[in-house]
């Protein structure tokens, strides 16, 4: 492969405060007041880890646990008229504002939302979402490559909204031999219990970074010699390109695909071919067969 162009650069709480967690198999024998772990799901069925209440929620901040959503109760994050509920709206803006510093997305719910998050139980206005692994920085991917010995190999997921696909991705990529995976904070699934368990145990092992702006990390992995490969229709085959340098496979959300301004900044489109009647593959699906290719590059295996 030739080389990358110089200019780019070589919870404890009290009543009304709990943590929830996202699964428990089986029945729950506590009673209905005392059951500070059973399973939640969000309106799209995704599992969630739930904590609850402000004291929960800011102790999980200072202990540095990663919260991927904070909901808070509507309005409260502006500021109020009435004067009764001026304290407790200002303790609420206090609180999205030490999790926004910690690189939590803040959104605004009302009640119906809080309550079924957290099943019913006193939430004070605040509910927050908590991933099921710790987040990883880009440069801690690049890092384990270079630790490694290889090539960086990463998958970026562009705002992909299925939990199941970003599971199977995670469990693709660690068989692969991916060294990690971006997705961006906004517009996209988390690291939720759902993910969690379709990636049958892969988000144990498979780094996943944040990204403010895809299109920008794009920008930053070039300058670092990165290839950047966008997966959309009317590209080139899959198979006709060289993935043994430095790589990024960029796959696109299920509905709109690869963004226009992510698919711009890419080195090379690729694209599988579709001999049916359907117009596209699931992401995962996709996504298991350019990293095997790659896999099969790198490894030197030929095709007889």
């Amino acid at each position: 492969m030739k080389e990358r162009n110089p200019r780019r650069g070589a919870a404890a709480g009290h009543q009304g405060e709990f943590v929830r967690k996202a699964h428990v198999s089986g029945r729950d024998p506590l009673p209905r007041r005392d059951r500070a772990e059973s399973s939640r799901k969000d309106e799209e069925g995704h599992g969630l880890q739930i904590i609850a209440g402000r004291n929960a929620v800011n102790e999980a901040l200072r202990s540095g646990r990663t919260i991927d959503v904070l909901y808070i109760a509507r309005d409260a994050l502006r500021a109020g008229t009435d004067a009764q509920d001026a304290p407790s709206a200002k303790g609420l803006r206090a609180l999205a504002a030490k999790a926004r510093a910690a690189g939590a997305v803040i959104k605004e719910a009302d009640n119906r939302k809080l309550d079924g998050l957290c099943g019913g139980a006193v939430h004070q206005g605040v509910v927050a979402s908590a991933a099921v692994k710790e987040y990883v920085t880009v440069d801690e991917i690049l890092n384990l490559a270079q630790q490694r010995g290889e090539a960086p190999f990463i998958i970026i997921a562009d705002e992909l909204e299925d939990p199941h696909n970003l599971g199977a991705i995670l469990r693709t990529a660690e068989c692969a031999g991916a060294h990690g995976v971006i997705i961006p904070k906004r517009r996209s699934v988390g690291l939720t219990y759902a993910v969690g368990k379709a990636s049958a145990g892969a988000v144990e092992y498979m780094p996943v970074a944040r990204a403010v702006n895809i299109a920008a990390t794009i920008e930053d992995l070039k300058k670092r010699g990165v290839w950047i490969y966008a997966a959309d229709m009317d590209g080139q085959p899959w198979c006709s390109v060289d993935y043994s340098g430095p790589c990024a496979l960029v796959i696109g959300s299920e509905g709109s695909g690869v963004g226009r301004l992510v698919k711009e900044k890419s080195d090379f489109v690729i694209s599988l071919p579709l001999k049916g009647k359907i117009n596209s593959l699931n992401a995962s699906v996709a996504c298991g067969i350019l990293c095997y290719e790659v896999a099969r590059q790198r490894g030197g295996w030929k095709a007889r």
